[in-house]
């Protein structure tokens, strides 16, 4: 991690990793915690290989839904590692994503209590690091994190 160009979110979450890696791989499971609440997610394509598409809409009333992610898979390592970008649109064209252009890397490890979860999110430059700051990235990536924990926890405790 370089803390000029990345940011991070970490967390344990009280569930074990294969059911943190269903939540991040399973469409139905995604569209319920992958963005913040009240909005709404709907999963057009999740394909969870190397070269596989992540696209997703977003709704503010439920019914409109417009553009929100349209991303690849760059890496998948089962149950441990997913790295996506939206740098690259689902259908690998080179694209300059509004508002700001990065790559994700979603680490899970064993923890005592659980899943280790971090996300590392890398930018070009310090400018788009400070750009994704400012927009509010630690409530965004804070929020949906501490809903995909409440989502697997209570999913696990049934």
């Amino acid at each position: 991690m370089n803390p000029d160009l990345d940011l991070t979110v970490e967390r344990i979450i009280r569930a074990p990793r294969s059911a943190v890696w269903r939540a991040w791989t399973d469409p139905d499971r995604f569209a319920r915690w992958w963005v913040p609440a009240p909005a709404v997610c709907k999963v057009e394509r999740l394909e969870v290989r190397p070269g596989g598409a992540l696209v997703t809409r977003l709704s503010e009333d439920g019914e409109e839904f417009g553009p929100h992610l349209d991303a690849a898979f760059l890496v998948v390592d089962d149950l441990e590692r997913l790295v996506f970008t939206n740098a690259i649109d689902s259908t690998w064209r080179p694209v300059n994503p509004a508002p700001i252009a990065m790559t994700a890397e979603v680490a899970l490890a064993d923890h005592p209590d659980g899943t280790d979860y971090r996300i590392v999110v890398r930018h070009a430059d310090p400018a788009a690091r400070a750009l994704h700051e400012q927009l509010g990235f630690a409530d965004g990536w804070g929020t949906v994190t501490k809903q995909l924990a409440g989502f697997v926890e209570s999913e696990v405790a049934r």
